[in-house]
């Protein structure tokens, strides 16, 4: 994704891993091979490979600079994490906050962290590892958590074995620290970042999901966090991924997602749409597509 601009706000995406990834069947397993085969025409070549048969995908944070404030939308899974659990994320290396700094953004000049949820793919880089303990990554940030989020997590009734995404010990190794620094901010859904940028909750893929809206020089993007994992849901809403939590929740969260934004100017950037990442959803027949 090249940078974009509303105005005088800059926004960048910031890619940990990229490539082929799940197969569809697995990924959303409500999906169909015929239903999937109907979308091809558009999701190839960015977003599915026909060669192995799996969706491409991407893990990847949105740095926002605004005239005030530096904002890094979720923060990935992170370097030096116990994930047992998926192989390719277990004690991983990338030069992801090496590749921060080459976009001209410090750690310590990022004022804002949001996490649209806490599934362990979205918070790992709040954290890292200094002297054998974790600590924040950004020591001079405020970390948003929705509230309904954080309670949910901290209350134990995520399964690590379900859909919630709790496995691994990612709220103890990437949450907890920046409670325990006094970093975090338990926030509402509906929160407003400043004049610009305002939370949308969209509960249903977690209990406190949401939503960041960004309207400024007459543009607007939606962060849509997990509400959709892969761009084939713009044509097929009703289809949950593995990964939900409330499954009728979600359902709904997207369909009206979807339809509320299909043929307007808003610019979807989604946490997992591969390359080139920014896009519309569109009209294409009886359904919609995203047009990048």
């Amino acid at each position: 994704m090249r940078t974009l601009h509303f105005g005088d706000i800059r926004v960048d995406r910031l890619v940990e891993v990229e490539g082929p990834s799940f197969f569809p069947a697995f990924m959303l397993p409500d999906s169909t091979p015929q239903a999937l085969a109907a979308q091809r025409d558009w999701i190839e070549p960015h977003f599915f490979d026909p060669h192995s048969g799996r969706f491409i995908q991407s893990v990847h944070a949105y740095v926002v600079r605004t005239r005030h404030h530096t904002i890094l939308i979720d923060t990935c899974i992170g370097n030096d994490k116990e994930r047992p659990s998926t192989k390719p994320w277990h004690r991983m290396q990338t030069p992801w906050l090496d590749n921060l700094k080459a976009i001209g953004v410090a750690p310590e000049a990022v004022d804002f962290v949001l996490c649209t949820h806490l599934h362990v793919d979205h918070i790992g880089w709040n954290t890292r590892l200094v002297n054998g303990r974790w600590a924040p990554t950004f020591a001079n940030a405020k970390y948003l958590f929705c509230r309904q989020e954080y309670e949910f997590w901290a209350s134990g009734q995520a399964s690590p074995e379900g859909r919630s995404g709790a496995a691994d010990g990612s709220f103890q190794d990437s949450v907890l620290p920046v409670m325990e620094a006094g970093q975090a901010l338990l926030v509402e859904g509906d929160h407003a970042i400043d004049d610009n940028l305002r939370l949308e909750p969209t509960p249903g893929h977690s209990p406190g999901h949401v939503c960041l809206h960004l309207r400024a020089g007459g543009g607007q993007a939606v962060f849509s966090g997990d509400l959709m994992h892969h761009p084939v849901q713009c044509a097929h809403p009703e289809w949950n991924s593995r990964f939900c939590h409330d499954l009728a929740a979600s359902r709904a969260q997207r369909i009206g997602f979807v339809e509320r934004h299909a043929d307007s100017r808003a610019i979807i950037l989604a946490a997992h749409f591969a390359a080139p990442t920014a896009g519309r959803i569109v009209a294409n027949g009886q359904r919609c597509k995203f047009q990048v």
